[in-house]
């Protein structure tokens, strides 16, 4: 509502192809192109999930990727968390603030964690963990109520009782679009020039999720794109004259 009132035209489309070699950077959506002098790549990630059955139907109910977002909803309740990682082990710790009881499964023997993330983890009474165990089905109707396990070692399988199933297999950064163009990492993440947003193309920034694989939250990313906006905005004043007609020539669109 905000970047309303102040004249911004959104539009809720999806973009399909992006070209921002040139001086020119051109947006293809929906058969139309629109060409501007600076972009802004906030593209976000997208959690892994495990693809099991119920998992998706109780997506939001008892089923979550957030415990930050989402932990409060547990409270003395028990619940699961899938992952063997730092984030894992992170968000278990954070969700004993609200639950009565969390439990970790991991589908080997060995965690992925910083030896200081997993003794952190053990050293809390409300943790506990079940290693060789792979989840195969989220149980219930409307609501979590249960997850079925399998023993990775002997394949039997056996239920968990709880009402809530957290997922901390990590995200994928949604940077399809603009790999071959811009820097990424090796995860897929896109490079920016810190303590700036700029990336390797110039007049092309990027914030957000599709930036940051650490804190990953509504209010990093809002402030990542804030200094975006700042940093494209700076970047066409110092280029003066090539902004003079950016709405009326580079901001409409065009037949693909």
């Amino acid at each position: 509502e905000q970047a309303k009132r102040f004249g911004t035209d959104i539009r809720t489309e999806d973009v399909e192809e992006l070209d921002l070699t040139g001086p020119i950077k051109k947006v293809v959506v929906n058969g139309e192109t629109y060409q501007a002098h600076a972009v802004v790549l906030a593209m976000g990630a997208a959690a892994r999930y495990l693809g099991i059955p119920g998992e998706e139907k109780l997506l939001g109910r008892g089923v979550s990727a957030c415990a930050t977002c989402d932990g409060f909803f547990f409270k003395d309740q028990d619940i699961v968390v899938v992952g063997g990682g730092d984030s894992a082990m992170e968000e278990a710790t954070f969700l004993t603030r609200f639950a009565r009881s969390v439990t970790v499964v991991h589908r080997r023997e060995e965690f992925r964690a910083s030896r200081i993330m997993l003794e952190r983890a053990k050293a809390n009474a409300k943790i506990r963990f079940v290693t060789n165990a792979a989840p195969v089905e989220v149980l219930g109707e409307n609501s979590v109520t249960g997850l079925v396990i399998r023993d990775t070692v002997t394949g039997e399988t056996s239920t968990l009782d709880v009402t809530g199933m957290f997922v901390a297999i990590g995200h994928d950064p949604r940077s399809e679009l603009v790999k071959g163009q811009v820097d990424l990492d090796e995860a897929g993440y896109v490079i920016v020039k810190n303590p700036s947003t700029a990336t390797s193309l110039d007049g092309v920034f990027a914030a957000g999720d599709l930036v940051d694989h650490i804190y990953q939250q509504a209010i990093t990313a809002a402030g990542t794109g804030c200094s975006a906006a700042m940093d494209a905005e700076r970047w066409l004043a110092e280029r003066g004259d090539i902004t003079a007609n950016t709405v009326a020539a580079a901001g409409q669109p065009v037949d693909a």
